[in-house]
């Protein structure tokens, strides 16, 4: 399988690609271009192209300009940090459509879509993507908490907390000012809410926000330990299972 990466980004290019030289150990890696004008310049003279990872937003201008200015003739799956672009992506030969930071559950669910049928024929806008993307541009994170402290009512911008965490069947937000809040919503519920490029849950009790990572040691067990900027009754872990996605 040959495989075209348009990153401008080097950190999530290499990233990229050590996911697929796992997922799929025996595709080979063409190219990797990091511009609109590299990219159409390599399309002109490559060897044959089996499918495409496509950022969206390059440094000379977005990756649809390629597909405006010639005929792209393999399956594409684009990656981006932003939810805007998702119908146009899927009005181009577009399998999928990845948000930022890409995790290797998502890669590998985007590359098995491929295996099954897409390779070599025209994309569909079948009803599971387009849901996928409208779900995407109408997913309104919150970017506030309503807390109750004894007869008043609080809003806790987002951008405040640095930690959602459950104890005794509670769950709790503590904000950067180390200040505890209990809230009416189970973790899975919070993820659910938060935007994901900010927030990850680590473990069963712990989500943490990115933003508040102060330093990140190994721990046993193939596990990570985070150290945030407010205090912890106990270690913050990142589960075993859950690294690669932390890593990602």
């Amino acid at each position: 399988m040959n495989i075209l990466i348009v990153e401008d980004e080097k950190l999530s290019a290499r990233k990229l690609q050590g996911m697929l030289q796992k997922i799929i150990p025996h595709a080979s890696i063409l190219q990797v271009t990091d511009s609109v004008a590299d990219t159409l310049d390599y399309l002109n003279s490559c060897p044959p192209i089996d499918l495409g990872f496509f950022d969206i937003q390059l440094s000379d201008g977005l990756s649809f300009e390629i597909f405006d200015q010639r005929d792209v003739d393999f399956p594409v799956i684009f990656t981006t940090a932003f939810n805007e672009y998702a119908i146009k992506a899927f009005k181009v030969n577009s399998i999928d459509y990845l948000l930022k930071p890409v995790n290797e559950t998502e890669l590998t669910t985007a590359v098995d879509k491929f295996k099954k049928g897409y390779a070599r024929t025209p994309a569909a806008l079948d009803s599971e993507v387009v849901a996928k993307a409208l779900s995407m541009l109408t997913n309104n994170y919150k970017n506030r908490f309503v807390v109750k402290v004894g007869e008043h009512i609080r809003l806790i911008p987002v951008e405040e907390i640095a930690l959602f965490f459950s104890s005794e069947k509670y769950t709790f937000m503590r904000t950067v000012g180390d200040r505890d809040y209990g809230i009416d919503f189970t973790l899975e519920q919070v993820m659910d809410t938060v935007n994901p490029n900010q927030f990850f849950r680590v473990s069963r009790k712990h989500i943490i926000a990115l933003s508040a990572i102060k330093d990140i040691i190994a721990y046993s067990g193939s596990r990570l330990k985070v150290k945030l900027n407010v205090s912890t009754e106990e270690d913050v872990l990142v589960s075993r299972d859950k690294v690669a996605d932390f890593k990602a």
